[in-house]
């Protein structure tokens, strides 16, 4: 035992958090690797589907963007009934419709029918990732949580390094039975989420309590750590949380604003980059398209290793944001600015660094001050309105290219968008300083084993 949460000095707790990593977050970073595949994949279809089905800038924008209507409208009762009825059983449950829809939108014959399938889309997929970070708090402490979430959002960007090489050799090289090549990219990318539905209920226990990889000892000890944390965050901002406080908590809509500017800019840039790459690399194959996204891809992931590692450290997040939301604004603004090719894909660099080093940080926030049913509305509430700026960037982009014939501007909006969350985070009230175990312990917290395991 410590005497300090998150010192990782005792031997048994670097055992614990290392097995925890070991067991629970690869599966679920595959996972992750597949749902942004599967959400952002149209960017790439549109290479040559736009064309096929006739679908001009603006239609595109909204195609790309009403998938966040469907994720909006059911992510706070997707999260509700997740931490209800259990992670194991929901997960595989939106692993199943949503792979399932995923597959059937390479049969769209219309525009129409495009907007209907990825709506549907975000339906089914709605609750995933905030289900996935309130199930990490079911297992990790605040001091982890950045690192943790991390190890899992690293499936963003490597979602395009390994998925963008591989989306443009589909489109350049698959064209079997007949069917477009941008239909077999959306078939092929949406079987692998179908398949491990079925995998999902054996890999994923819901809570430590059903865990078989844990000695009853190690339970314990997670069982307590939380605990802690749990008496900690009641103790710095006052009486628990109800469902109806927290959707209307004012701690809770700043998060939400912050979500909104960083979705505005981050699906922005996920949905037009191939474009515009296209337009970069003029004259080069598909494949050519996806080696230049992937580059910037991959040096976003270090950047968000790196700097969620040294947030952990330093138990600070509000000004590890805001440097990387300004980073990566200023690249989106300087984007409009005349640029060879290896300019514009240093600066697609600045911007994959800074949007995928924000994330982690602003996901492990909730979590600071809301705990049990309350932290599942918060963070659905704060995923959801984020996701609604998914949709507005996207379709606004759409919008002004159609009216101005140009990208450009509308990659300077999301500069703007990704700026405004970058000095929304400069003011979030600091973190609240977590009391030391013996003063918890004094505080009331009981440590019988059976009722901390039936807590946990």
């Amino acid at each position: 035992m410590v005497n300090k949460a998150g010192t990782g000095s005792n031997s048994m707790e670097a055992a614990i958090i290392r097995k925890l990593r070991m067991r629970l977050l690869p599966f679920l970073f595959v996972l992750y690797v597949l749902a942004f595949i599967d959400r952002v994949n149209l960017g790439f279809a549109a290479l040559t589907m736009n064309r096929e089905l006739a679908i001009s800038s603006q239609q595109f924008g909204l195609a790309a963007g009403i998938f966040f209507w469907g994720y909006f409208l059911f992510e706070v009762p997707s999260n509700l009934i997740l931490y209800k009825v259990g992670a194991r059983l929901w997960i595989a449950r939106i692993l199943m419709t949503w792979g399932t829809i995923a597959t059937l939108t390479g049969f769209v014959q219309s525009v129409h029918q495009l907007y209907a399938a990825r709506f549907a889309l975000g339906l089914a997929e709605a609750g995933y990732f905030p289900g996935i970070v309130l199930y990490l708090g079911y297992w990790f402490r605040q001091t982890e949580k950045a690192q943790a979430i991390a190890s899992i959002l690293i499936g963003m960007p490597l979602a395009s390094v390994l998925g963008a090489p591989i989306s443009g050799l589909i489109l350049d090289h698959t064209h079997w039975f007949a069917l477009s090549s941008w239909r077999w990219l959306l078939i092929l990318e949406g079987l692998p989420a179908l398949t491990l539905a079925f995998v999902a209920p054996f890999l994923l226990p819901s809570r430590p309590a059903d865990a078989s990889f844990l000695t009853t000892e190690e339970k314990l000890w997670i069982a307590r750590q939380l605990a802690l944390e749990d008496r900690r965050k009641l103790g710095a901002w006052g009486r628990p949380f109800c469902v109806r406080r927290t959707l209307v908590d004012r701690r809770v809509w700043h998060l939400a604003c912050i979500g909104f500017g960083h979705g505005f800019a981050g699906y922005t840039f996920a949905f037009w980059l191939p474009q515009v790459a296209k337009l970069v690399v003029a004259g080069r194959s598909n494949t050519v398209v996806g080696f230049a996204v992937m580059i910037p891809s991959l040096i976003g992931g270090i950047a968000m290793i790196l700097v969620s590692r040294h947030s952990d450290n330093r138990l600070e997040r509000p000004y590890h944001m805001a440097t990387s939301g300004a980073f990566a604004g200023i690249a989106l603004l300087l984007l409009g600015a005349p640029r060879s090719a290896l300019l514009s894909v240093v600066l697609f660099s600045a911007v994959a660094a800074g949007l995928y080093s924000f994330l982690p940080l602003f996901f492990s926030l909730p979590g600071e001050f809301l705990t049990g049913y309350s932290a599942a509305a918060g963070i659905a509430l704060v995923t959801s309105v984020a996701n609604f700026g998914g949709f507005v960037g996207p379709y606004t982009v759409g919008l002004i290219r159609e009216k101005t014939g140009s990208v450009y501007p509308g990659l300077m909006c999301a500069g703007a968008a990704f700026l405004f969350s970058a000095s929304m985070a400069v003011v979030l009230p600091k973190r609240a300083l977590p009391a030391d175990l013996e003063r918890a312990e004094t505080a009331g917290l009981k440590t019988n084993p059976k009722a901390l395991l039936d807590e946990s």
